[in-house]
């Protein structure tokens, strides 16, 4: 899909998050993400997660209690294919041809929601996505104790994760009110997975009026845009999710083409904030 997107775009950054690194062989991975690299003029970035749910593992033959080991050695393992090294790892030789056009480091980041997250960005030397913003001063300070510059990286809002543009809030919440839920209760069905479903966040908000009172969905104008976006933060930013658990494309095209229409006004008060 990346190299799709890249086909058709010349400009825009592409970011993938996120590859469940541990659930795939890093030679395959590294020579993809040459090839999209090189696709794209050297335009992508790609997160890699830890991965968290069992039943995925188990349908790929790998233990969840492996991850962190299957994460460390597989970022180590394209990190040096990418640099172009000729290797072993896991008694094969390997050796990556075409090279990407950036650096390894300049490419990839780390994404996740916990400290280890955060430390494992900072040892690699590679960019950081996490899922909560005050994860950012974990991996800030953990660069100084390796002695390195930050990568790439985010600080996410939290609220909300997904906004459909449209110009009627109310039909633009009806168009995605159930692909909203369906996203919501597959990740409390994960939560469930590893035994941990009575602390899920995601528990209470299966019933339509308070997922949308919680704000992690929102159907905004391009005026509702504009207001928010002195809440913009350090390198936070907006998300928009035109594909939102199953939301048709049709749908999703609406709201990007109203992106389109507000980005001259978007770029203009976001340059204002400094």
């Amino acid at each position: 899909m990346a190299g799709g997107m890249a086909a058709v775009t010349k400009h825009a950054r592409l970011l993938i998050g996120a590859v469940v690194l541990p659930l795939h062989d890093p030679v395959l991975v590294a020579e993809q993400i040459a090839i999209a690299d090189l696709m794209s003029g050297g335009r992508i970035n790609v997160t890699f997660g830890a991965g968290y749910v069992a039943s995925e593992f188990a349908m790929f033959g790998k233990s969840l209690a492996d991850r962190a080991k299957l994460m460390d050695s597989g970022i180590e393992t394209i990190i040096r294919a990418l640099r172009g090294e000729t290797f072993e790892a896991d008694g094969r030789p390997v050796c990556v041809r075409p090279l990407p056009i950036q650096k390894p480091e300049e490419i990839i980041l780390v994404g996740g929601g916990v400290k280890a997250s955060a430390r494992r960005a900072a040892r690699f030397g590679l960019g950081f996505l996490p899922m909560v913003p005050d994860l950012v001063d974990v991996y800030l300070e953990e660069c100084r104790k390796h002695g390195r510059e930050p990568g790439l990286y985010f600080r996410p809002m939290l609220i909300p994760i997904s906004i459909h543009l449209c110009e009627d809030p109310e039909r633009g919440w009806a168009a995605i009110e159930r692909h909203a839920i369906h996203v919501i209760t597959e990740y409390a069905k994960w939560a469930e997975q590893e035994g941990d479903a009575s602390n899920s966040p995601f528990k209470s908000l299966t019933d339509p009026a308070v997922l949308r009172q919680a704000g992690l969905f929102a159907a905004w104008t391009p005026d509702d845009l504009l207001a928010r976006v002195p809440d913009v933060v350090d390198r936070s930013g907006f998300a928009f999710q035109p594909l939102l658990g199953g939301l048709s494309p049709e749908e999703g095209w609406k709201s990007l083409k109203l992106l389109e229409q507000t980005m001259p006004k978007l770029k203009a008060a976001i340059a204002a904030l400094d």
